[in-house]
């Protein structure tokens, strides 16, 4: 159901605001499958989420008073590769919350497409396709985390800020509206180098697990220059990791 107090700002974006529904996923999916006109800087954000969903199918976590919403990109031929736009996501999420704590060098992206605080998850992406557009959904911890049996997660009111939500939503449109563009004119290369500065140190440990592979153990090498994950090996080679999940040794339990 709708709520009243949708908003229009900068850039023509559109936030509309619902009290309950399945996933903003699911929903913005499903507008883009029916035809309807979605447009970019279209987004949608829930009170709550009674079916989102994480990376691996996994549940999102319903926490109220967090940021729970999803946008669109439209893609074409012309923009970089429509994967990268995990990195460019993590960015804007990195950007809107700096912008409001005291100490924003705690913050650090994991990729693909995590935000750390101190280590433990604050925030998340999850990318999908839908025809011409990627949806780009994004569940931030304003208010409270959930508890995770494999990492560790945070909230920001655990470090005192309470930031009120509709008002992290409006910032966080702005952030992404800048970096989409700046991924669009520039290409790869800027965002690489922007996403490797605010990423976890260069030789921090990682254990990843592919897809349908054994765990692979190695320190982080910073990226590609196509946005992959270059995983360091004890013999000193290289992997070039384009999928799988990545956690931090020694950060997250």
């Amino acid at each position: 159901m709708d709520r009243a107090g949708s908003g229009v700002f900068r850039r023509g974006n559109v936030i509309r605001l619902v009290t309950e529904t399945g996933s903003t996923n699911s929903d913005l999916a499903a507008q883009l499958r029916a035809g309807e006109a979605v447009a970019e800087g279209h987004w949608l954000v829930a009170d709550r989420q009674l079916a989102g969903r994480g990376r691996q199918g996994r549940d999102w976590f319903d926490g109220s008073g967090n940021f729970m919403g999803s946008t669109i990109v439209r893609v074409s031929p012309r923009d970089p590769s429509p994967a990268t736009l995990a990195l460019v996501s993590g960015v804007a999420v990195y950007e809107a919350v700096a912008s409001i704590i005291a100490e924003p060098h705690r913050l650090r992206l994991k990729w693909p497409n995590d935000l750390m605080l101190d280590g433990a998850k604050l925030a998340g992406i999850l990318l999908e396709r839908e025809r011409d557009a990627i949806i780009v959904g994004i569940g931030v911890n304003l208010a409270a985390a959930p508890q995770l049996p494999d990492r560790r997660t945070v909230a920001l009111a655990e470090i005192g800020v309470t930031p009120d939500r509709d008002t992290f939503a409006r910032s966080l449109a702005e952030c992404f509206d800048r970096e989409v563009e700046r991924w669009r004119t520039y290409g790869l290369e800027p965002l690489v180098r922007r996403w490797e500065s605010v990423a976890h140190a260069f030789g921090t440990p990682l254990t990843v697990q592919p897809p349908g592979e054994d765990r692979i153990d190695g320190t982080f090498d910073g990226l590609g220059a196509d946005g992959a994950l270059s995983l360091r090996l004890a013999d000193g080679s290289t992997r070039a990791i384009h999928a799988g999940d990545v956690m931090l040794v020694n950060q997250e339990s």
